[in-house]
């Protein structure tokens, strides 16, 4: 279990968790179970940074928390969410989408992509005041049980590559266990979290459900673009919940 606590680290982020870990199917499996646990991790560094800037100006602040998230996960996410909307808006088939998807330029649609959802989490933050580092810690963690979730019960669209890797080690045992208990942690703290991890699970499923119809299936940079998206759609009805509803 160990093992694929810092695998999971190793894959989806740039914490120093170096060690060498074999990539068994138990090892991977494990590190699909602690992505919650990840993001759990990121969102409370990136809300320690948003705190200290926030004394000073607060849109900066949003500015440097969203910069802090991509320097936290090296930019994977925000890759796969260039590579993901650069290849399924081209309108091609299967294989030359796969094909765009791999290429590692950037084209048109990747950039609109990554500047919609920077700009939008951006503003997201900034308008958030009530409850902000809840904001920001559930929403890195919601998205990643999210792309979990997926991950354990969704066909992969190739036979290579993370995207395979993760599928392969059949977690669903694991993502189940994971969700339970992470539901019940976001319960204890507030009930009204429930409502955008709801929400980020749906839209993550009907992300997947548009990613099995251009090419068959999810793949490595599907998940980093669900996980992209999430955190923006999470955000979006926190905000939503504090002017409507409010803790």
């Amino acid at each position: 279990m160990i093992n694929g606590l810092i695998l999971a680290f190793e894959f989806f982020s740039r914490l120093p968790f170096k060690k060498n870990i074999d990539f068994t199917r138990e090892n991977i499996s494990y590190s699909v179970f602690f992505m919650p646990f990840v993001g759990l991790t990121i969102g409370f560094i990136s809300a320690i940074f948003f705190n200290i800037i926030a004394q000073f100006d607060r849109l900066m602040a949003s500015f440097f928390t969203v910069a802090i998230m991509m320097i936290l996960t090296g930019g994977l996410h925000i890759d796969g969410l260039s590579d993901t909307f650069d290849g399924f808006l081209s309108n091609r088939n299967k294989e030359k989408t796969l094909e765009i998807m791999k290429d590692s330029r950037i084209g048109t649609f990747g950039t609109i992509a990554i500047i919609f959802v920077v700009l939008g989490k951006i503003l997201l933050i900034y308008r958030i005041t009530e409850n902000i580092n809840t904001a920001i810690i559930f929403s890195m963690a919601s998205s990643r049980l999210a792309t979990s979730i997926n991950i354990a019960h969704k066909k992969c669209a190739k036979n290579d590559g993370l995207g395979f890797l993760f599928y392969n080690s059949k977690p669903l045992n694991k993502v189940i266990i994971s969700s339970v208990l992470y539901v019940l942690f976001i319960s204890i703290e507030n009930i009204y979290n429930i409502i955008p991890l709801v929400v980020t699970i749906m839209f993550s499923l009907a992300f997947a459900k548009w990613a099995d119809r251009k090419i068959g299936g999810i793949t490595g940079d599907i998940n980093g673009a669900t996980i992209e998206l999430g955190e923006m759609a999470s955000l979006l009805v926190y905000w939503g919940i504090e002017q409507w509803i409010l803790f």
